[in-house]
């Protein structure tokens, strides 16, 4: 069987997900598996944009910049990140593990009830290849909820990533998502991620028999 090279993978889903914890631990995994990775976060600056809006006494970055104005910050930072993302990656020679990509945006737009923009993010982001693998890490958004409220960084109201979670099933891109149930235990959503980039990795050599019959040391 040939194995096809991996060169990048993207972890996506609703705040709250795991996407950067399981991206974190993907990009150890396959380095120690001999797979030279790195973790690359591919961020919008929601949370830049919304400690910038309480500074100047806004509630928020949508309060800071208007609707229309948010979406086209969040799009230009994250084209910034993932343009960087994709040429760092092909100068090292590295897999991209990548912390969101491209659907996430289209996902913030439709979450945010702004179709209209969807077409020309889509026409920017066009220039970037698909991910060979894109994980959507689906969570029950009550458990996402109890997770960003545990951490203590942000907020998100129930409402909110119900509509991201219906944004990420809906967009003609999901066909190719590899679904994996992320309400589990970090261990648990790491093992499924895992088994399902067995057909990508190389399989480990067999031990060499040793002359004589002579069993190999452990």
């Amino acid at each position: 069987m040939v194995i096809r090279r991996l060169r990048s993978v993207a972890l996506v889903g609703v705040d709250g997900s795991g996407k950067t914890t399981q991206a974190h631990r993907l990009a150890a995994a396959l380095t120690e598996s001999g797979v030279p990775a790195s973790y690359r976060q591919n961020a919008g600056g929601r949370r830049w944009l919304g400690r910038l809006a309480q500074r100047l006494g806004r509630v928020d970055g949508e309060g800071l910049l208007g609707r229309p104005g948010l979406l086209l910050a969040e799009s230009m930072l994250r084209w910034l990140a993932i343009a960087r993302t994709l040429l760092r990656s092909a100068l090292g020679r590295r897999v991209a593990v990548m912390d969101r990509y491209a659907v996430c945006q289209y996902a913030r737009i439709r979450s945010h009830g702004a179709p209209h923009w969807e077409p020309m993010a889509r026409i920017a982001y066009s220039v970037f290849p698909p991910p060979d693998v894109t994980f959507l890490l689906a969570v029950d958004p009550a458990e996402a909820q109890r997770r960003i409220e545990a951490r203590g960084i942000d907020s998100e109201t129930l409402e909110f990533l119900t509509a991201s979670a219906n944004a990420y099933r809906s967009m003609p891109e999901s066909a190719t998502f590899v679904v994996v149930d992320a309400n589990g235990t970090p261990d648990e959503v790491s093992r499924a991620i895992h088994d399902e980039l067995r057909g990508w990795l190389p399989e480990a050599p067999e031990p060499e028999p040793v002359p004589g019959g002579a069993q190999p040391r452990p």
